[in-house]
């Protein structure tokens, strides 16, 4: 009998893009597995409906009437993936489109050792939504990196990605281990959810993912990045772009949260200064995350 993927993605006010991801996403190759699909409509303006030929797919669409964040969106989609007795989870954001073959080749990936848990793919820029469109030829669009491995940077407590914006010249090809996923996609097997837990909801947005994987490996699985596996990625489409004032606030807050937890000595301390510099000389948004932070407001925090 073949093994079961249920591939998660939340609907927040992107019923476009999520119709887009629906139809892309019936068109990818799975000879050697079974999937179905989760929306989880998260807290969105109207519901989102499906329409006829998406209703003909194996579609399972979860109603939220409040915005969990992606962390409790995704986990309210787990849960139910768990009750209906899935084998893998792929996390994957509705801003995407695909290579047919990418989720035959994560399956592969992820199913070649008993200690890898998960297996992420190549993400590009989707064309014409680089962060620097007029640094590259017209050529080089759709091929230019967004995403080719993940690096912890714990004196920051942040984590980066690898290759983001360089032009792909196969500098990436080699499938590898790599320290940290990303929650635009990754492909993950029930057992280790099962052992290290889902998404913490105390981030609701932003270094969620970090967090999941650092609990991963911290359990001694491994993660590999599989540049054979291909999709595109429209960057924050739901969170109002890079540098926006969510992002302010959750990245702040969520830094000071991961240092804490995984951090040493030094960082803790680092982090404990950088937030007294950004109390007095931040903007509004990364004020209020430094005193939720203190005050353990997490979740939604200020930000609802």
């Amino acid at each position: 009998m073949k093994k079961l993927i249920t591939i998660i993605t939340l609907n927040f006010n992107s019923e476009n893009e999520t119709h887009q991801f629906l139809s892309s996403i019936s068109k990818v190759i799975h000879k050697n597995f079974n999937y179905r699909i989760i929306i989880v409509d998260n807290g969105s303006k109207e519901k989102f409906v499906l329409n006829a030929d998406e209703k003909k797919q194996d579609v399972i669409l979860i109603r939220s009437e409040e915005n969990l964040g992606f962390s409790g969106g995704n986990n309210l989609g787990i849960n139910r993936a768990f009750e209906m007795k899935t084998d893998y989870i792929l996390v994957i954001n509705n801003d995407t489109y695909h290579d047919k073959n990418f989720l035959e080749n994560l399956f592969e990936t992820v199913n070649s050792s008993e200690k890898i848990a998960v297996a992420v793919p190549k993400i590009y820029f989707a064309k014409g939504h680089e962060f620097h469109k007029d640094r590259y030829e017209k050529l080089e669009l759709g091929k230019v990196f967004w995403y080719a491995g993940g690096i912890v940077d714990m004196k920051n407590a942040l984590t980066i990605h690898r290759g983001v914006d360089e032009v792909d010249h196969g500098q990436y090809d080699k499938v590898e281990k790599t320290e940290s996923a990303t929650g635009c996609c990754f492909l993950v097997k029930k057992e280790v959810l099962e052992k290290v837990g889902f998404f913490d909801d105390k981030y609701f947005l932003y270094l969620e993912d970090a967090d999941l994987c650092m609990r991963i490996t911290n359990a001694g699985y491994d993660i590999i990045y599989d540049p054979r596996a291909v999709i595109w990625h429209i960057n924050a489409a739901s969170t109002g772009g890079s540098g926006s004032e969510l992002q302010d606030y959750f990245i702040t807050r969520n830094r000071m949260l991961f240092g804490f937890i995984y951090g040493n000595f030094r960082l803790r301390f680092a982090l404990y200064r950088e937030s007294m510099r950004i109390l007095f000389h931040g903007r509004k948004w990364q004020k209020l995350a430094i005193r939720d932070f203190y005050l353990r407001k997490f979740g939604k925090g200020s930000w609802g």
